[in-house]
């Protein structure tokens, strides 16, 4: 199907919408609403294809005035130097029509759990955890999202063995996504006497968060043990079971959480953790069904994939994934650059989905 087909295509089922709306539709019923919600998504797109087209017209219309021999000179000149610019805004304006037609991923818009895990390399590792835990932290405050711990578990000296937090916004997942992976850091550590560079690695893992009618989890599938909360070191941090573990039984997946006080509260953020990671378990296997090499050009998303390089003595970090490199380490722990670093990587997810429809 050619580009202008599609347009057409999508013309077409807005306007059927809108009548259906209209004239069939039962006001506050199911269907309505679905119709209702497909219509607002459909409204930009059919914007888009609007100024497209008429700017495709316009240019026509330049083009027979910069040909008619009858017009006066100066008005052929002001329609050729019109012509021009409009030709040069049209090739922008097809491309960002055809991003918006791009198949979107469902989990897109809504919020995300993410957790890092100190990896290889003891202290450090764990500092390194510490440091990007609060590079997101700092990244949603910065994008107006709400970031909330879930869990927490903190070393001696002020590292992070493992962490977890929801982060709820509009557009969450679409952005976040990028950051599953290993993420390395070379550095001089603090404990570090000889003054050599060591490298270390924490794992980041990026789920959408899941809704009641995406996962249905049984109470019977469920082990739930608990426990008392501990801080760094081990020592007890209340005296009461607090903390909460839950194992489901047919996938084995184990969250647990103990930075509330409230035993109730830590059982309802664990199984927040768990359902996001059911159903983060479902999206996997209907990917791998659908096809095993419809990949993104940006990588498989594993989490075992070394994505990103954090370079302390030459201020660097490089995404390996686009062979993407920044001076400005800085900024982008502090969160108040990481955009440079995920706007590439969506630009090539969208060119690699493009190359894909041709």
């Amino acid at each position: 199907m050619s580009l202008d087909e599609k347009l057409d295509q999508v013309l077409k089922r807005s306007e059927e919408l809108q009548q259906l709306i209209a004239v069939h539709e039962e006001p506050g019923s199911e269907d309505y609403t679905a119709k209702l919600k497909e219509i607002a998504e459909l409204t930009p797109v059919v914007e888009a294809i609007e100024k497209l087209n008429d700017g495709k017209r316009e240019l026509a219309e330049l083009e027979a005035l910069k040909a008619d021999t009858e017009s006066d000179a100066e008005m052929r000149a002001l329609a050729d130097e019109e012509y021009r610019s409009l030709s040069a805004q049209l090739p922008e304006l097809e491309h960002q029509v055809q991003i918006m037609l791009l198949p979107k991923d469902a989990a897109n818009e809504r919020s995300a759990i993410v957790e890092v895990r100190a990896g290889t390399g003891g202290d450090e590792a764990a500092l390194f955890a510490a440091e990007l835990f609060q590079m997101y932290q700092r990244y949603a405050a910065l994008r107006g999202w709400r970031f909330e711990t879930l869990d927490y578990n903190d070393t001696e000296i002020g590292g992070c063995k493992d962490a977890s937090a929801s982060i709820s916004g509009r557009g969450v997942f679409a952005r976040l996504k990028f950051e599953s992976g290993v993420h390395r850091v070379q550095r001089v550590p603090v404990t570090e006497s000889g003054g050599r560079i060591h490298t270390s690695a924490a794992t980041v893992a990026v789920l959408p968060e899941a809704e009641d009618v995406d996962v249905h989890v049984e109470d019977k599938d469920l082990r739930i043990d608990t426990y008392r909360a501990q801080g760094a070191g081990g020592q007890h941090v209340n005296k009461t079971d607090s903390a909460v573990r839950i194992t489901h039984m047919p996938s084995g997946i184990v969250v647990q959480c103990q930075d509330e006080k409230s035993q109730h509260k830590n059982r309802a953020k664990a199984m927040k953790v768990l359902r996001a990671r059911l159903y983060d378990q479902q999206r996997q296997e209907l990917d791998e069904a659908r096809a095993a090499d419809r990949r993104s050009q940006v990588g498989s998303g594993d989490r075992s994939e070394r994505i990103r390089t954090y370079n302390f003595p030459q201020g660097r970090v490089t995404d390996h994934r686009i062979n993407l490199t920044l001076y400005k380490l800085e900024r982008v722990l502090s969160g108040e650059l990481l955009d440079e670093v995920i706007d590439p990587l969506i630009a090539e997810e969208q060119a690699g989905l493009l190359a894909e429809l041709q």
